[in-house]
């Protein structure tokens, strides 16, 4: 899916969520961000694997989706935080059952190659 199905106003509303948290790491993060505002190098070290370039790529297309707010302070060093918006929270709410729906699965999946 690209970003530009995101901005499609002709698609399914499913659709343009899904395109808004597509990708590997924008779930882990609204996940991360649920508790409050993190440093990015907080976030890299909760997420192995995670690149400072692909990090980076997210949060920016979070911030320009109105999911996430950063927040650069005037300080030497410099020190940046992100938190969710209002829209991100909502969003992160709405993903809850979700989840736990994807839990549900995965327990199926477990009992199923158990019983095999």
């Amino acid at each position: 899916m690209t970003r530009g199905r995101a901005q499609d106003v002709n698609v399914c509303g499913v659709t343009a969520a899904i395109a808004v948290i597509d990708g590997k790491w924008k779930t882990a993060l609204l996940w991360l961000l649920e508790p409050g505002p993190r440093r990015p190098g907080e976030l890299r070290r909760d997420l192995p694997g995670l690149s400072e370039k692909v990090l980076t790529q997210a949060l920016r297309e979070m911030e320009a989706d109105g999911l996430v707010h950063r927040e650069v302070y005037d300080t030497l060093p410099l020190k940046t935080e992100y938190s969710l918006t209002e829209f991100g929270r909502e969003l992160s709410e709405m993903l809850a059952p979700l989840s736990d729906w994807g839990h549900r699965r995965l327990e199926r999946l477990i009992e199923a190659r158990a019983a095999s």
